[in-house]
């Protein structure tokens, strides 16, 4: 886990410097903080502390089920959408699995530790700006010898179809969206080839818009992960869902641990899905920090990948590992990005944060790029 963002607490130790001045751009967390009104309700039911919580977060589950339309017994809350990332694969058992690089590495990590099914690799590259192409993915998820992206080591070369692939839209750590259209083509197919297609939508409250979820009714093969640690910065008490077709719920949840959901989680995890003046105000203002941090890594020519979500994938040629030291020692951190498949060293992501904040990141960046 040393190569996670948000470890603010091994920084500190590294460095001296209290964790209440480190600036924590590792963490794609949303600078508006914990929601007032999911503060507020997790201090007035802090007596709850004392009880077990509900076993399944079954009262959450049904309040995102008619929030979404699609009924509680679709939906399973997690400890997290990490702890969903490695239940699935657990439960599902497939036996070949198609995952894009680079993406999240806890999709690798929990197949590993689910019976190590055959990881199948599809490469993204810088040149295509780490888009992922349907027609390719699709290729490679049906065991087909792929061209270009699909080929080369780990690619299938004529095998039996992939039983389970993984999307994490927007992308991580690239930001790159995947059209709702392209998603549901890639969905199509995978229900087609009775492959699983897991869609991570931690970060899509960004671009709601681009959503699958509303689709997973029709395709027992779609799985759509939502988190709500991202767009409300709930990272510290962990709370995510999934959304399943009703059958496939049930396999997943014969195999799921009780209560690890906690009863603060279940409460905050209500209030802030019922929050749309928080949810107006961070797109507002990411839509506006985005814009500012742009224009200042323009400034600075450092090159950045075009993102959806709120962070950034950027290339620094005078090293990763150099412009991590150098920004962790000003009490700045951000993520090296070398432990990612498919990226070398020469790339970080850092997060978008308040104005103040970006200015400090942006002038300290400025000053190491003079001085390389």
């Amino acid at each position: 886990m040393s190569d996670h963002g948000g470890n603010i607490y091994a920084a500190s130790r590294r460095t001296g410097i209290p964790l209440s001045q480190i600036l924590d751009f590792s963490a794609s967390i949303n600078p508006l903080g914990v929601p007032k009104r999911a503060a507020l309700l997790m201090k007035e039911h802090i007596n709850l502390l004392r009880h077990y919580p509900e076993p399944y977060a079954e009262g959450l589950a049904a309040h995102i089920g008619r929030q979404l339309g699609t009924g509680g017994e679709t939906i399973i809350c997690g400890n997290g959408s990490t702890e969903l990332i490695y239940l699935i694969p657990r439960a599902l058992r497939p036996a070949r699995v198609l995952i894009p690089s680079p993406t999240f590495g806890e999709y690798e990590r929990a197949c590993g530790s689910s019976g190590a099914p055959e990881v199948v690799g599809y490469r993204l590259r810088h040149e295509d700006a780490f888009d992922v192409d349907p027609e390719l993915f699709v290729e490679a998820m049906s065991g087909r010898p792929g061209s270009s992206p699909a080929s080369g080591p780990g690619a299938p070369k004529g095998h039996e179809p992939c039983r389970m692939a993984f999307l994490c839209n927007p992308n991580n750590p690239t930001g790159r969206l995947i059209s709702k259209k392209e998603v549901l083509s890639i969905a199509d197919a995978a229900g087609s080839l009775s492959c699983y297609l897991v869609v991570d939508e931690a970060f899509i409250d960004f671009c709601p818009a681009a959503s699958v979820v509303a689709e997973v009714a029709r395709n027992p093969y779609l799985i759509v992960l939502r988190s709500l640690t991202k767009f409300y910065a709930l990272s510290g008490i962990r709370i995510g869902y999934g959304v399943f077709y009703p059958s496939v719920a049930e396999k997943i949840r014969a195999c799921k641990e009780p209560w690890t959901v906690n009863s603060l989680a279940q409460v905050a995890g209500v209030a802030v899905l019922e929050d749309t003046a928080y949810q107006k105000a961070s797109r507002e203002t990411m839509e506006r920090e985005k814009s500012f941090v742009e224009a200042g890594f323009k400034k600075m020519g450092i090159a950045f990948i075009p993102s959806a979500a709120n962070y950034y994938l950027l290339k620094v040629e005078h090293g990763a590992a150099k412009t991590v030291a150098a920004l962790e020692g000003k009490g700045i951190l951000v993520r090296n990005c070398a432990s990612f498949a498919g990226l070398d060293r020469t790339y970080i992501r850092v997060a978008v944060r308040s104005r103040a904040e970006n200015e400090r990141l942006l002038k300290e960046m400025a000053d190491i790029c003079a001085g390389s």
